[in-house]
């Protein structure tokens, strides 16, 4: 058995935060398949597993994580990569995370899952027009900040990059993206995210299915 269990499904963007950090650690890792679009995270031996019924959850060992934010800061202090050098950086990795989660990857997540998998009966134009709009608002805040650096929180790749990889590495047609729609400082930092030995897209790191 590998030294860490993702539990993931590949359209989880919160699932592959985790799961590109391992792969940047090189760790010994297998994803455990997640069956999230049939309800598996209501099921009563997953919600036993993580009782906030959400994907990813880390295992290591005797240790169970839930919340990608802290299984970075876990795997970062497992391995002694992407972490701070001080207290300001710390704060600064803290920051982004905090924000990531609550506005980044919160409304690209929720935008995406309603036109691509949500019901009809769920697929509100003015639902959908609100998240738009706030997932695009998050990303001009991140375009902005990445305008002459190269990094978001130091001056070298960290968990905060990581954390905020999370729905961007998707295809643009699942978010319906138009050319104007197009962020400069972010294309040429996701360019550079790609670069990181043992990078992988999503789609290619976790199970969009179970094996058969």
């Amino acid at each position: 058995m590998a030294d860490f269990q993702l539990h993931c499904f590949a359209q989880s963007g919160h699932s592959y935060k985790a799961a590109l950090m391992l792969a940047l650690c090189e760790a010994e890792w297998e994803p455990v398949f997640v069956d999230f679009f049939n309800g598996a995270v209501r099921s009563p031996d997953y919600q036993a597993l993580n009782a906030m019924s959400e994907a990813p959850v880390l295992v290591h060992g005797d240790k169970t994580f839930t919340q990608s934010g802290v299984m970075l800061d876990y795997l970062s202090k497992q391995f002694g990569k992407f972490g701070p050098d001080n207290e300001d950086e710390r704060l600064e990795i803290l920051r982004w995370t905090l924000w990531e989660n609550h506005k980044l990857n919160a409304y690209q997540g929720v935008y995406r899952f309603l036109l691509n998998w949500a019901p009809a009966s769920a697929q509100s134009p003015d639902v959908i027009g609100f998240m738009k709009g706030r997932a695009l608002a998050a990303m001009k805040t991140l375009d902005a900040h990445l305008a002459g650096r190269d990094w978001i929180a130091a001056d070298r790749p960290t968990t905060a990059d990581i954390a905020c990889s999370g729905y961007l590495f998707y295809p643009r047609d699942e978010y319906q993206w138009t050319e104007a729609e197009r962020f400069t400082n972010i294309e040429a930092w996701q360019a550079r995210v790609q670069g990181l030995p043992g990078w992988k897209h999503p789609y290619d790191l976790m199970p969009a299915k179970a094996d058969a």
